[in-house]
């Protein structure tokens, strides 16, 4: 089985655009936003976008689709009126998502701004289950994303988006992405090829493999365990070639789509050379 590789992808234009730049840089797997994902309101989508995007993806080799939240959702704001907002943003987000047909919407678990960890597990859990009580019968699943944990953001242990998943009810719609830099600035070593392992195999146990339904394949710029979120190209960061090379040839990972969060310009051809590099990995 062949690795499903990709990069988030542009919707300049509208949202069926993207289909089109994915299938000329050969994209098996992609990531959009519905969007404009720094601002609140959005255009709903129009029927001829909807219809264009699904009929474009069907004729492509694009196997898997997710799309990402705006960043400026936050499931645990300690101010009411900015917890409202990003609720009901949220559950747009998931609408968006059902009607393009896109099976994940992956996102940030939040930021609890001083209330605690265990307050902000809570809440973003209360929120979630409010979002999926407004979208019964969606296939679309809520993909917790990882993170590395920079100022009170959560999601830096696996213990945090396990608290998370624990207490929400439609657990069957919750799915996981590891965004590889995130990790690597929260202190999981993917580098080191025993630590590698430990760290797969602790998300087995904490969370389990099945729920893991995407990467964010990106190196990054800080060291072991800064906290700091920011990506570098691949081989270019303290991650290197060999956490990806651990990655790209992890048998249980074989099946998990991966996509690029990597800088690029407008023609995303930085995107071919990150791609290329991951290949290149692959041993017989």
């Amino acid at each position: 089985m062949e690795h499903l590789l990709g990069a988030h992808t542009s919707i300049s234009g509208g949202v069926e655009t993207s289909v089109d730049r994915a299938q000329k840089l050969n994209f098996t797997a992609m990531q959009i936003f519905t969007k404009n994902n720094n601002r609140w309101q959005a255009k709903p989508l129009s029927e001829e976008s909807i219809t264009s995007f699904k009929d474009k993806l069907s004729k492509s080799g694009i196997k898997f689709v997710v799309s990402h939240d705006s960043y400026l959702i936050n499931l645990c704001a300690k101010d009411e009126a900015l917890l409202k907002k990003s609720r009901d943003a949220f559950v747009d987000e998931l609408e968006r998502c059902e009607l393009l047909g896109i099976p994940h919407l992956n996102f940030h678990p939040g930021a609890h701004g001083g209330k605690g960890e265990d307050y902000g597990i809570k809440m973003i859990a209360e929120s979630i289950n409010l979002a999926h009580q407004k979208t019964k019968g969606f296939k679309v699943s809520s993909m917790l994303e990882a993170t590395a944990g920079q100022g009170t953001n959560l999601g830096y242990k696996f213990e945090h988006l396990a608290g998370i998943i624990e207490l929400v009810e439609e657990k069957e719609r919750m799915t996981v992405c590891i965004d590889t830099a995130h990790v690597f600035a929260a202190g999981y070593n993917l580098k080191d090829k025993s630590d590698y392992n430990k760290v797969i195999t602790d998300f087995d146990e904490i969370i389990g493999l099945d729920r893991l339904q995407c990467f964010h394949i990106n190196d990054s710029k800080k060291e072991l365990g800064s906290r700091v979120d920011r990506h570098e190209h691949i081989g270019d960061g303290f991650i290197g070639y060999e956490g990806f090379r651990n990655i790209m040839n992890d048998e249980r990972l074989v099946r998990v789509p991966k996509i690029l969060e990597t800088p690029k310009g407008k023609e995303q051809l930085e995107d071919l050379d990150n791609l290329e590099k991951l290949k290149n990995l692959i041993e017989d």
